[in-house]
């Protein structure tokens, strides 16, 4: 399959790469000319300077951009030249208003869009471990599942375009309120004075184990919040989430409290750190 790759970013680099590995031919384009000649350098792929150049002919066109702007203009460029019946699939965290839109402008051109935002990080990608979850044509999406498989241990097809960023925003919903959850946790033990690795041995095997607490209680006891997902990019994904609360009438009171929650860790410098930082406003009796 002759497939395009535009944002090679943290998340678009590797996930790139395991289309390469799988033996596919594979166009990377970068906002950054840097990031992409090093990653065909790296990985055995076709440079591209422009997003045409990567687009022109392919089959297969993925995003892993920045924001609703960014898509909208990266598709803009690649729908006149990609192949007849190619599939455009967007792993950018956007609105599903967004995805709505480009799902129209794609038919126009006799070319499907599928919006499928992805979760499990950096590590996930790396890993080609990420969960997928999308929206649009299934026929389309069963039209580039075998690609994305090099990438994905999960895909799950939600419904009509916005689906996926819809359960994307689902996604984001329940991390936020876990990993506040987790912070307090952390927090209450160090001021009562727990060995805070005994107390996560004793409440992880039960009814409090998370994902978010077996990979981040201990970081997080440590002041350690260098991890992935970046502060910023949470507080972007929570301001869909919460625009689409306004349209939609959700009553979303505890994402909003977090939403706030991380602008003060933003003020405080943290704009890098991963979501676990929401300890960082919760110091232990110490002041750590």
């Amino acid at each position: 399959m002759k497939i395009a790759f535009a944002g090679l970013g943290v998340m678009g680099a590797p996930m790139a790469r395991h289309l390469v590995e799988a033996g596919h031919q594979v166009a990377g384009y970068n906002r950054s000319a840097a990031k992409a000649q090093a990653w065909a350098e790296g990985t055995g792929g076709r440079f591209a300077a422009t997003v045409v150049e990567a687009a022109q002919g392919a089959d297969l066109f993925i995003l892993c951009v920045g924001n609703d702007d960014d898509v909208r203009a990266v598709v803009a460029e690649a729908l006149p030249v990609l192949a007849s019946g190619a599939v455009i699939v967007d792993h950018t965290t956007t609105s599903a208003r967004i995805a709505r839109e480009m799902a129209q402008q794609a038919a126009e051109f006799g070319v499907a869009f599928v919006d499928a935002p992805v979760s499990g990080g950096q590590a996930g990608a790396e890993n080609g471990q990420l969960s997928v979850m999308a929206g649009g044509d299934a026929e389309a999406l069963a039209k580039a599942e075998p690609a994305l498989k090099a990438y994905s241990k999960a895909i799950q097809h939600m419904g009509p375009a916005g689906s996926g960023q819809l359960t994307k925003m689902v996604n984001q919903i329940a991390i936020a309120g876990v990993v506040q959850g987790l912070a307090e946790a952390v927090h209450f033990a160090q001021v009562a004075g727990l060995d805070t690795d005994k107390a996560y041995d004793a409440v992880s095997k039960g009814a409090a184990q998370s994902w978010q607490m077996d990979n981040r209680w201990k970081t997080a006891a440590r002041g350690e919040f260098d991890f992935g997902f970046a502060v910023d990019w949470m507080r972007k994904d929570l301001g869909l989430v919460l625009d689409e609360a306004r349209s939609n009438g959700a009553r979303l009171a505890l994402t909003a409290l977090v939403d706030q929650f991380y602008a003060e860790v933003q003020a405080m410098g943290g704009n890098r750190w991963d979501t676990s930082s929401l300890k960082a406003r919760l110091p232990g009796p110490d002041g750590a």
